[in-house]
């Protein structure tokens, strides 16, 4: 025995003081520290090292393992030499010549020159770790029996600490499967399908102001959402190249009619002048139109509104001094009365609507206040969003009155019924059909 001179005494009642020590232990933490260390008076090892499922949890004066230390990968890729020779299943001292020469080499720099291996066994009998015990000689038979005892010990704390299975697992076979049929008929409840897509409040038949011309935008005249009447300017356009332009036509017609009227009072004497008269007519004809369509351009650079409403229209400041195309949307004059919701449904959330189905907005402004309204129109073709989303454009009519043209939020759309299974599990089904092409 490693304790010398000892009795017999003396070693059965410190190997009951090391039975009593892991009965004592708290948790797992405190049992594995007890293992690797409350030994070493009796057996005199040099260190020990606890492995559970092949993993070193503790060492003999270490608080705290280190995964990537020298010594625990030598100890985890011995016990893993020993795994692949079958030879875990029982306690005996441990001849490093079989392990390998690397092994034999790390033992050698790492470790003492002999090694025990302690298996520890559950109620089937069945492995979940073991101890590693190291030292200068080796273990003799006396120690063989009392290590075989206190691995029986230890294992069965170990167990003892811990948790317990989930009452789930032990539950009864019959009454797992009345949950699982209960849980089968439940997913069969039909449910309304329903899903969430952005949305915002737009107006109804509202007159479009487009851009009459090419140009840049001097200023707008009107702020947004301010009410307009009949006639009232909205956008006045840089005239200064259309004034030029006007005045440069008056005066080329201003010539040609005086080159026509000379000629005309020269056509009785000269022959040459009675034969241009006609294409001096028409020279004019042409200057006239000529100077028609440039005042014509000069009318069209201030924007002018043909209807009573609000201006609808997101930032002045964002167009103001910019080139602007002919057609190009500046704004839009709504009755602030009249209000549609615009959704834009995404595709991957896209399901079966129909004409007046049931819509439901919460707005980002006021979310505990629900407005309902009901489908008018879906697009067949998805077009992408400002987002760069692809999505069905959807219109829907407000059943009361309507929130103020130009909130946002989200609209809840209600489908037809469908199981439960399929309402949950329609999207991870989707997915899968397009990951795998079923």
């Amino acid at each position: 025995m490693s304790v010398s001179p000892a009795t017999p005494e003396r070693v059965f009642a410190q190997f009951l003081g090391l039975e009593r020590q892991a009965r004592k232990a708290a948790s797992t933490e405190q049992l594995a520290f007890a293992m690797v260390n409350d030994g070493q008076a009796l057996f005199g090892f040099r260190h020990a090292a606890l492995l559970i499922a092949g993993k070193v949890r503790a060492l003999t004066g270490v608080s705290v393992v280190e995964p990537h230390a020298p010594f625990v990968a030598f100890v985890e890729r011995a016990v893993g030499a020993l795994h692949k020779q079958n030879r875990l299943d029982e306690s005996h001292n441990v001849d490093p010549a079989q392990l390998g020469e690397q092994i034999r080499l790390d033992m050698n720099a790492l470790s003492a020159p002999h090694a025990y291996w302690l298996p520890l066994k559950n109620r089937s009998g069945d492995i979940f770790g073991g101890l590693w015990l190291a030292r200068d000689r080796p273990f003799d038979d006396a120690e063989h029996a009392l290590l075989a005892q206190l691995a029986d010990t230890y294992a069965h704390a170990w167990l003892a600490l811990q948790p317990r299975k989930s009452w789930r697992l032990r539950w009864p076979r019959k009454k797992l499967l009345a949950v699982a049929a209960a849980l089968c008929l439940l997913l069969l409840i039909p449910v309304r399908q329903s899903v969430l897509a952005p949305a915002e409040v737009v107006p109804l038949g509202g007159r479009v102001v487009a851009a009459p011309l090419d140009g840049v935008i001097a200023e707008f005249l009107v702020k947004p959402n301010q009410r307009v009447a009949a006639g009232d300017l909205l956008v006045r356009f840089d005239a200064t190249s259309l004034k030029a332009q006007a005045d440069v036509a008056e005066r080329a017609l201003d010539v040609a009619e005086a080159e026509l009227k000379a000629n005309s009072q020269r056509a009785f004497v000269d022959a040459e002048s009675s034969a241009r008269l006609d294409l001096l007519a028409a020279r004019v004809e042409q200057k006239r139109a000529e100077r028609d369509y440039a005042q014509q351009l000069l009318a069209r650079s201030e924007v002018r509104a043909e209807r009573e409403g609000i201006a609808v229209f997101a930032d002045a400041e964002r167009l103001t001094g910019k080139p602007i195309q002919t057609g190009e949307r500046l704004m839009q004059i709504a009755d602030p009365n009249r209000a549609e919701l615009r959704i834009e449904l995404p595709v991957g959330d896209a399901i079966a609507l129909q004409p007046g189905a049931e819509v439901a907005l919460f707005l980002d402004s006021d979310p505990l206040h629900r407005h309902t309204a009901r489908l008018e129109r879906a697009a067949y073709e998805a077009q992408s969003t400002a987002a760069g989303q692809l999505a069905y454009r959807l219109d829907a009519a407000f059943i009361a009155a309507s929130p103020r043209i130009g909130l946002r939020g989200t609209a809840k759309l209600f489908g037809d019924r469908a199981p439960l299974a399929y309402y949950l599990l329609r999207r991870p089904l989707a997915a899968a059909r397009q990951s795998l092409g079923l």
